[in-house]
């Protein structure tokens, strides 16, 4: 059979949609002339966030291939799969007179949302050729009269790749978990061309109940569940009022969000991590935390003048440095690949969808300890505390209520001030650890990453097989040396990794 013949599958029949003000006026559907309450789904309130003007976000995957796409092979596996997709398959529309948001399902021209620029094969840099097309990409929006995705195919070889697609997504389709469940749920493994990727299953970390907890340990584990969230909630309202961070060349400016970003990534060792984690008897979270505390300090010493300490023990680091992530948790679990790979391409059960985040704010020390091993200790015992927190849960219904009570304008508000006084977004996502295919063509690396928040600095970490792939994306007036960074980020593990050795 034709590899392209094996993507194509039935195409479900969606209700037709003229344009965007038609949908207005009828305030109804297509079935029978009229649309149907499945075809209108109102945004969730974070959706409706991240819409505002100042949080017009994007979700950027760079996905590196082995070979050449194949144009048509594409188009099928498209067609059978994320075109499929209520998300994927409506368009964003404002109801002027109700002040209504909703997604109303349209026919998807597919290629409206197929970008494929006619390369030079033999051009002198094509891995510069890349990091520049992305980075032209930040500088500019999805338009909202169709559905807000697009993929770009790049036939150009680079030290990675074969290929590479780069696939832009509006965040109000969903939080970047959901969204890389979706986008994995549209590969397949490698060695087994019918069957949809595996991820690891996370080991549920925290406070456990457990019957057989005396009752003296359970009534101080729920004190301290309860003391940590109430000043992390306090934490947060501060934040969010007047409680910023430390000043430093990390820290964006007002307006950062609507700078265009440049995005850089550099492969790390899953094998060293995990050689850290189990010396350290931590997690990889607790392992990334720390390597990345590790490499700002690095960073942010060199630019004080000095590499490393001093001869006298000293450095130039700013003393109690505030400095801190916020890092989007989705308070529901990520739904399952092989439900998502059902949905799109059995018409199986409906995978309930939508934004429901919270945040979590995540200190950082900036200081360069005698032992590299105290930015595990510091990251893991930080970690440790937030799990026993609702901060999170706290972050997403406080948010709800504000959009309830004082509307979208007055949450955004809220959020862009948290933000703008805090220096970075981290998250990192597990991957498979087997390699897979996307639409038939061997996936060498995932590199996603985020654009249109108010800070001048996010870092990503993607598990893929045996490696961890690690993404920045940075606004270059405030970090002008990106791949400097990386280089301090890839250094610092490679640090903690040799002190770890050195004990053995």
């Amino acid at each position: 059979m034709d590899s392209r013949d094996g993507f194509r599958s039935r195409k479900t029949s969606l209700n037709r949609l003229l344009t965007t003000e038609s949908l207005i006026k009828e305030g109804k559907g297509m079935a029978n002339g009229k649309l149907t309450e499945e075809d209108e789904q109102p945004l969730s309130p974070a959706a409706r966030l991240f819409h505002q003007p100042h949080f017009n976000c994007h979700i950027i995957a760079i996905i590196g291939c082995g070979k050449r796409f194949d144009v048509d092979v594409v188009k099928a596996g498209l067609e059978a799969t994320l075109l499929r997709h209520p998300r994927f398959s409506s368009i964003h529309v404002i109801d002027e007179k109700k002040g209504e948001q909703k997604w109303v399902r349209t026919e998807v021209v597919l290629e409206n949302h197929l970008v494929m620029p006619d390369l030079d094969p033999h051009m002198e840099s094509p891995d510069q050729f890349v990091e520049d097309y992305v980075s032209d990409l930040t500088r500019t929006t999805l338009e909202t009269t169709k559905p807000l995705w697009e993929i770009h195919l790049l036939n150009v070889k680079t030290a990675e790749a074969d290929s590479t697609a780069v696939l832009r997504i509006h965040h109000s389709l969903g939080d970047g978990a959901s969204l890389m469940s979706l986008v994995l749920a549209c590969t397949r493994k490698t060695a087994d061309p019918a069957a949809p990727p595996t991820i690891p299953d996370k080991r549920v970390a925290g406070w456990k109940r457990s019957r057989s907890l005396p009752v003296l340990a359970m009534l101080w584990a729920v004190f301290r569940m309860v003391w940590h969230t109430i000043v992390d909630v306090l934490l947060f309202l501060a934040t969010a009022a007047c409680l910023t961070d430390t000043r430093t060349p990390l820290k964006g400016t007002k307006g950062v969000e609507h700078q265009p970003k440049r995005v850089v990534h550099r492969n790390l060792s899953l094998d060293d991590m995990k050689a850290v984690k189990n010396a350290t008897k931590s997690t990889i979270n607790d392992v990334l935390l720390g390597v990345t505390a590790a490499g700002l300090s690095r960073y942010l010493c060199r630019l004080s003048g000095k590499d490393k300490a001093t001869e006298d023990g000293k450095h130039n680091l700013p003393a109690n440095a505030r400095l801190r992530a916020a890092v989007l948790v989705n308070i529901r679990p990520a739904p399952r690949i092989q439900a998502l790979s059902e949905m799109m391409e059995t018409d199986g059960p409906a995978v309930e969808w939508g934004n429901r985040l919270g945040y979590v704010l995540i200190p950082f020390s900036v200081q360069v300890p005698e032992d590299p091993l105290d930015y595990i200790r510091r990251a893991k015992a930080t970690a440790d505390r937030k799990k026993l927190s609702f901060e999170s849960i706290f972050t997403y219904w406080s948010g709800f209520l504000l959009v309830k009570l004082f509307g979208i304008k007055a949450a955004a508000a809220l959020c862009y001030r948290m933000l703008s006084n805090t220096t970075l977004s981290f998250s990192n996502i597990m991957g498979p650890g087997e390699e897979i295919s996307f639409y038939g063509h061997p996936i060498a690396y995932i590199a996603p990453t985020v654009y249109g928040h108010p800070h001048a600095l996010t870092i990503h970490f993607q598990s893929y097989m045996n490696k961890v792939k690690m993404v920045i994306a940075v606004d270059e007036n405030a970090i002008p040396d990106p791949h400097q960074l990386c280089d301090d980020l890839t250094d610092s593990l490679i640090l903690i990794k040799n002190a770890v050795e050195t004990r053995q």
